[in-house]
């Protein structure tokens, strides 16, 4: 894969599938991308694409599908045309507009780590459990129901997924999901605790992943961004490539 294939969205856009479908074990590539892991939070429950169906159709049998979650329907390139339009017509709110952002890992500079950070993979029910703990106020998670968090984690529907822990004075500050089953590579769940912040432990945790990518022999990784953290992946070397809508439909 070469710098090109930046501008290549299907395959960035594949490999978000694969992540966000892995919480329910769903299929990734079905042309109503459905997934429902019944964790409370918007972003665990979703419909990620609509293609080559009737819109009105789809919505009934996502209703039908995802009631009684907290969930969310991204429209994104690989959705029909028209989809945030009749979204909206079926009484849709807009929630976000996330940047699709992507690097070509052949060129991005090592990590230099910060003197107080390792940086650990993630195994075990503890360590799992002390890595959900860590993300969970940064990315709007009730702090006290992460049981089922965890065990999603645990029960992930693919195997290809590698957990960073970014580990202060012995404890868990910091967290980056790297997805490597497409043949791009996703970064996700990138959280630092709030007093830890601006000390360059995410930005150090991103390279860890980036490095790791690019020694599995991928050219290029993807993520969706903040409003926050997209200057920073920008001063990484990331682009911004496309952009994805996120609804939340009526019930």
């Amino acid at each position: 894969m070469t710098a090109e294939s930046l501008h290549e969205l299907e395959p960035q856009l594949a490999a978000n599938r694969r992540y966000w479908t892995g919480w329910a074990g769903a299929d990734p590539t079905a042309d109503l991308t459905l997934y429902r892991s019944n964790v409370a939070h918007g972003m665990l429950n979703g419909v990620l694409r609509v293609r080559n169906q009737p819109l009105d159709a789809a919505i009934k049998d996502a209703k039908r599908r995802l009631d009684g979650t907290q969930w969310l329907w991204w429209v994104g390139a690989d959705s029909d045309h028209g989809t945030a339009e009749g979204l909206l017509a079926h009484g849709a709110q807009q929630v976000a507009d996330l940047p699709v952002m992507a690097i070509d890992i052949t060129t991005f500079t090592d990590p230099v780590t910060p003197a107080d950070l390792k940086i650990r993979t993630v195994g075990g029910r503890a360590e799992m459990e002390e890595y959900v703990q860590a993300y969970a106020e940064p990315l709007g998670f009730d702090p006290d129901d992460l049981k089922p968090v965890v065990e999603r984690e645990l029960d992930f529907g693919y195997l290809d997924v590698v957990r960073l822990a970014g580990i202060v004075d012995g404890g868990t500050v910091a967290t980056c999901a790297l997805s490597l089953g497409t043949d791009v590579a996703g970064i996700f769940c990138v959280a630092t605790a709030p007093e830890y912040r601006r000390r360059g432990i995410a930005t150090a945790l991103t390279l860890e992943a980036l490095r790791i990518a690019r020694q599995s022999g991928r050219t290029v990784a993807t993520l969706q961004a903040s409003s926050d953290g997209e200057p920073v992946y920008r001063r990484l070397g990331f682009e911004t490539v496309s952009r994805y809508r996120l609804f939340a439909l009526p019930a």
